[in-house]
């Protein structure tokens, strides 16, 4: 298990049990829900997070992240992938992508 696999593992700890949140998978990759909906995967060793599509402009533009792209050549809007360097960042943009969906699906 590499360092990302746990921090994400980690991540996966501190917010299961928390309202409405469960584990899951996406595009094979684990990864945690809200309310039923994929908010946090990791993928290819980065943090894959849902956020809106400004704030994913935003964390694109600093250099922390990217836009998620899912293989098929086509980027997710509200959709982040956040390189291994910005590590420290990762839990918190979690927390951020949970609360952004969980608003959704109210």
């Amino acid at each position: 298990m590499g360092a990302e696999d746990k921090l994400f593992e980690s991540i996966v700890e501190t917010l299961s049990g928390g309202p409405g949140i469960t584990r899951s998978k996406m595009f094979g990759s684990p990864g945690l829900k809200v309310e039923g909906k994929v908010f946090a995967v990791l993928v290819k060793g980065k943090l894959v997070v849902k956020l809106p599509k400004e704030r994913v402009e935003a964390l694109a533009a600093s250099g922390d992240a990217e836009h998620f792209d899912p293989g098929m050549g086509r980027l997710m809007k509200e959709w982040a992938a956040v390189y291994p360097r910005a590590q420290d960042r990762w839990l918190s943009l979690a927390l951020e992508a949970r609360d952004f969906v969980a608003l959704g699906s109210r």
